[in-house]
């Protein structure tokens, strides 16, 4: 007999979808606690990374060109103003310009980038006010959206993680913003799936900036999305299976691991287990949308536990040598977050280029398309661990201005680059996706080999997340001092506006 279950995916698929949007549809102030208490933590640094990504080269250049339509919508920390649909997409590209937003190792990409510029979008379009409890609300539940279907989708490695399933999450957003039933929202995030972008990797790691827009052309999507389904012209059929078929496939059963537990936390069933690290031991639902991470080098996260780890050595060279294991559960005491600080004011020199003979990276299979060399701009530089790695090894720091070509730095890491060897490790592996275990090695000219291993890059959720003080020092440094610290208060309070599209106008950007 013919098994039916694959000629019922579409089926499974709008049944799932369905679920999950009754799942994450809740009053805000019935969010469980750590997902309320992480949404000002993502905004803040959403809108201050957007802020900074706005005073890039590339993005004046773009602003330069782009004749702008009229409206009243600012774009952050600019004095530009434009309508709802053309601050999404500039806002999403700016934010996304230097590999500094917000991720989700669980979606394996950026939910927020996508979520938030749309949500925005909507509540400009509204045509009355939107509250600041509506529109969290609405953000949550977007993010956990477009995290989930990150999840869910089996991506083929030949596809960067920007421009699609994000989509999924902008439409949620957008639809609960505008007044959407329930079913009309489903119906949005169903035909968001049918206006994804094409994003290969190729376009990336050439360095190729058409990447930085698509993650807005996904809000743009999914807030089309929206207004589709408001009309009428959109229904929940489950066509997300065969759109997601395009990028390697879709679990539907997945969009709902860990979310649809009972009261005693205990799963239904559905979960295969990726998701790893606190699906067995939460007592009720289990939101994505609190276990994100903040970056701290301006590089793509898979690179991050790396340049941890070549920061972490380059500190305690002059110390004598360090070691650490990977493990899955608490980080190893030589980890680098116990080595001492990353990069941080005051670390020791510890050495100069020249002393080191190579480094080693040994890294999960995630990392594998960005083994490429010699990138020709800061896009491409971000996307290479060779180079990333290189730039923590002579610079101590992997940020907007090493990675700047043209640089003394960028030449530096340039000529060092050739001595990083990397090998992906199919052992690595079998942590995915709940940890991203890497382990790098270095020789020095001396004799001495360091080595140190860590489960996640600092920063993670599960793995020394940083704090409202290293966020307000990250904005300190990309915003000027003294921002970081009022904007934080300022995104606390938008909880209780009246109108959060004034509210977001004012927030001080510096």
């Amino acid at each position: 007999m013919i098994d039916p279950e694959p000629f019922l995916l579409a089926e499974r698929t709008r049944d799932a979808i369905g679920d999950l949007v009754a799942a994450v549809t809740v009053a805000y102030d019935d969010l469980p606690a750590p997902v309320a208490a992480r949404l000002p933590v993502v905004l803040t640094d959403l809108v201050g990374v957007a802020a900074a990504g706005l005073r890039t080269p590339e993005l004046r250049a773009l602003l330069a060109a782009w004749p702008l339509a009229p409206g009243p919508n600012p774009l952050p920390g600019s004095d530009a103003r434009t309508t709802p649909e053309t601050a999404a997409l500039l806002t999403a590209a700016a934010a996304c310009s230097q590999e500094l937003d917000e991720g989700n190792k669980h979606a394996a990409g950026h939910p927020a980038v996508h979520v938030v510029p749309a949500a925005l979008a909507a509540a400009q379009q509204a045509g009355r006010p939107v509250g600041g409890r509506d529109f969290l609300a609405a953000v949550a539940g977007g993010y956990e959206v477009a995290a989930r279907f990150g999840h869910a989708v089996r991506r083929d490695p030949a596809w960067h993680t920007h421009g699609h399933w994000g989509a999924t999450g902008a439409a949620y957003a957008a639809a609960r913003i505008l007044g959407a039933t329930t079913a009309q929202v489903a119906a949005a995030v169903d035909a968001a799936t049918g206006l994804m972008g094409v994003t290969p990797w190729s376009a990336v790691l050439a360095g190729d900036v058409t990447r930085n827009l698509w993650a807005g052309q996904a809000a743009l999507a999914g807030l089309s999305a929206a207004h589709l389904a408001r009309a009428g012209l959109a229904a929940n059929r489950g066509g997300a299976a065969a759109a997601f078929a395009l990028l390697g496939g879709l679990e539907p059963d997945l969009l709902l691991d860990g979310l649809d537990r009972g009261a005693d936390g205990r799963a239904d069933g559905r979960s295969d287990g990726r998701m790893g690290d606190g699906s067995g031991d939460v007592a009720g639902p289990r939101w994505l949308a609190a276990e994100g991470y903040l970056k701290q080098h301006a590089a793509c996260s898979y690179t991050h536990a790396a340049i941890d780890l070549v920061l972490a050595l380059r500190a305690a060279a002059g110390e004598g040598s360090a070691s650490g294991t990977a493990a899955g559960g608490a980080p190893p005491a030589g980890s680098a977050a116990g080595a001492g600080s990353a990069g941080g004011a005051g670390a020791p020199r510890g050495w100069d280029a020249g002393d080191v003979l190579g480094v080693r990276v040994v890294i999960h299979s995630l990392a594998a398309p960005l083994l490429q060399r010699h990138p020709a701009n800061r896009l491409a530089a971000m996307f290479s661990l060779p180079f990333a790695v290189a730039t923590a090894a002579v610079s101590g720091a992997v940020t907007p201005a090493t990675m700047e070509p043209g640089t003394p730095a960028f030449a530096a890491a340039e000529a060092f680059s050739d001595r990083v060897h990397v090998e992906v490790s199919a052992d690595l592996d079998r942590w995915l996706p709940a940890r991203r275990v890497c382990e790098v090695e270095v020789a020095l000219r001396d004799g001495r080999t360091l080595a140190l291993a860590q489960p996640d890059p600092i920063g993670d959720a599960r793995h020394f997340p940083l704090d409202d003080a290293a966020l307000v020092t990250k904005l300190d440094g990309l915003l000027g001092p003294g921002v970081g610290a009022p904007l934080r208060a300022a995104v606390d309070r938008l909880v209780d506006a009246d109108d959060v599209v004034t509210a977001w106008a004012a927030l001080p950007l510096g």
